[in-house]
């Protein structure tokens, strides 16, 4: 299967190292800046010798004969790269956000049914053992009714953070902490909590990050349509480095807790079944060495899977429309200060420019 990558910052080394350990053919490398498509195949050179290089990835695509393609550019620019990928016949995985408006995300939805290919949103914390472990036990009803969900991003991203690109954190091309830095575990708790939601009500805020446009904090309480309830707190607030990254859920006979650097573990689990806390713990336990985790690899797996199968993939194209959804859900709450219903119509992150 043949692949390649248009975007080679920050996420890029995820990508790559996912497509070699799923034996993909690696057939180009596309970024405006040229020299970082040469850091990153002299970063993999043993298996990059025929990578070719571009600057412009419609020329890539009218080069090259690919079966798969990755998007991890700044934000604001993976829906229209994914729907002229997907234009061209390509199956695609699209860095989160899919896009940064509902309009936007529909689209890449209504091209990729039109051209038969896949769409992938990556989300690739689904696949930590952790996560899996708490998606099945609900699924069995381990859980019994469930309850509500909270979900806690206590992150630090400074100022140099930012000065590596200049398109962070701002609403035409990012959004805020909530939409780059959160949006992971916000899809974790929408998708596990049931996915349909009746309304949101928020608060936002730019408290100590006054060289980006958007929020460094978000709090927000959901009400799902099943009855449970859903608390958000997300921050890049938190002194002096990243402090934790969490996912709660409630249920009238079960309580589960993932916790560490990126929800990679289990920290609490208790049932009334009776299942063995200890040995949750030891099992549903991934040591990785950044906040990226280990869910690349087994992401791109299940999409080859589902290309090859005729299947949608286990993180689809309407998955990312929901975590989207519920982000700018948040921004409209905040901004309004009145809770919103979902579904949520015409929305983009640029209805929140001059926000703060």
């Amino acid at each position: 299967m043949k692949y390649a990558l248009i975007g080679c910052g920050r996420i890029s080394p995820n990508h790559i190292s996912a497509a070699i350990n799923n034996n993909l053919e690696l057939v180009a490398f596309c970024d405006i800046i040229p020299e970082k498509t040469k850091e990153k195949k002299e970063m993999f050179k043993e298996k990059t010798q025929n990578v070719k290089e571009y600057t412009d990835y419609k020329q890539m695509l009218n080069d090259e004969n690919l079966d798969l393609v990755a998007i991890a550019t700044e934000s604001g620019k993976h829906a229209q790269i994914a729907i002229d990928c997907i234009n061209a016949g390509c199956n695609v995985i699209i860095e989160k956000p899919v896009a940064l408006s509902i309009k936007d995300a529909d689209l890449i939805i209504e091209a990729a049914k039109k051209n038969n290919v896949k769409v992938c949103a990556c989300h690739q914390n689904r696949f930590n053992k952790s996560i899996q472990k708490i998606r099945k036990s609900i699924e069995n009803g381990d859980f019994g009714k469930l309850l509500h969900g909270t979900a806690h991003i206590r992150w630090n991203r400074n100022i140099d953070y930012y000065k590596q690109a200049s398109w962070r954190g701002t609403w035409e091309q990012d959004g805020g902490a909530l939409m780059n830095q959160c949006i992971h575990n916000i899809d974790l708790l929408r998708w596990m909590m049931g996915n349909d939601i009746i309304e949101v009500m928020a608060y936002t805020d730019r408290l100590l990050h006054d060289y980006i446009e958007a929020e460094d904090l978000g709090i927000a309480i959901i009400k799902f349509a099943n009855g449970s309830y859903g608390i958000i707190e997300g921050t890049t607030n938190v002194y002096p480095k990243n402090l934790e990254e969490t996912l709660y859920i409630f249920g009238e006979k079960g309580t589960a807790k993932a916790g560490g650097s990126s929800v990679n573990k289990i920290d609490i689990w208790k049932f009334e079944n009776g299942e063995d806390e200890e040995a949750v713990i030891n099992e549903f336990c991934e040591i990785h060495k950044n906040v990226y985790g280990l869910g690349h690899t087994p992401l791109y797996k299940d999409v080859i899977d589902a290309i090859e199968n005729d299947r949608e993939p286990y993180v689809d194209g309407y998955a990312g429309k929901r975590a989207l959804e519920l982000v700018l859900a948040i921004y409209l709450s905040a901004k309004e200060g009145r809770p919103v219903k979902l579904p949520l119509g015409k929305c983009s992150t640029l209805d929140f420019k001059g926000r703060f």
